[in-house]
């Protein structure tokens, strides 16, 4: 293509790739040449390439996607009462229902009474044991409880999201509403998911907690409440690319 010595340029191209672990897939940026109108180009023109330079740098380096889990993937339930399933059966827990939710293997492993120190120290060897291709993160309730400190939960989900990722496993995070008036779940959650580009589900143990139906004590869901939790987690691994 020719182009005349007085004409301006401008080069951009927006592509996906696949990350080259096992994570979430990115938007990278590269340039081309591209040649545009002269800078007097017409004001629609101009409106429109200012648009697409808009969404060109949101999305550089960006990460929002999971990747999607083979049948054979096992899928790590990590947290505290919560994930073991107080107030249910053990069939019953929401990892035990997830599996027949999601056809993939689901390990349950939470610890009633666990505050997120004393589960940041054994995540290594969970993960070491079970090999998971994504971690299921839900965890804080109990520092809520004993009054430990926000800052000291937010550290401690950061670090653990970090480590999972760092071994190239994908992360869901799960949040915990703080007892009061009005129980939710934190901001550092959503915070914490929105830094380290991870997905996040702020509201069904929220919701959950609200329905007396639902509930086996003040703090733990019963078995329908559960199942309403694998569902909304089911879900939110579809919605992100895992299924």
């Amino acid at each position: 293509m020719n182009i005349r010595p007085d004409q301006k340029s401008f080069w951009l191209l927006i592509f996906i790739r696949g990350s080259s672990s096992r994570g979430a897939r990115s938007v990278t940026c590269a340039p081309i040449h591209s040649p545009l109108a002269p800078v007097s180009a017409s004001r629609p023109l101009l409106f429109l390439l200012t648009l697409v330079l808009a969404l060109g740098i949101a999305a550089c380096g960006e990460r929002t996607r999971l990747e999607r889990l083979p049948r054979e993937a096992v899928v790590l339930a990590f947290g505290d009462s919560l994930t073991y399933g107080t107030g249910a059966a053990e069939a019953e827990s929401y990892p035990a229902q997830l599996e027949s939710l999601i056809g993939r293997r689901v390990v349950r492993d939470g610890v009633p009474g666990e505050a997120s120190a004393q589960a940041l120290e054994r995540l290594p060897a969970a993960l070491d044991e079970h090999a998971p291709r994504l971690l299921l993160l839900c965890i804080g309730g109990n520092d809520f409880l004993r009054r430990l400190g926000n800052a000291q939960a937010e550290r401690n989900v950061r670090a653990m999201i970090e480590l999972a990722r760092r071994r190239g496993i994908d992360v869901l995070l799960i949040g915990t509403p703080e007892p009061g008036v009005f129980p939710s779940p934190p901001a550092f959650y959503a915070a914490a998911a929105k830094d380290l580009h991870v997905p996040y589900e702020g509201d069904v143990i929220t919701e959950v907690l609200k329905d007396a139906r639902l509930k086996s004590d003040p703090i733990h869901p019963n078995a329908a409440g559960y199942h309403v939790i694998a569902e909304r987690v089911a879900a939110a691994l579809k919605k992100n690319g895992a299924l």
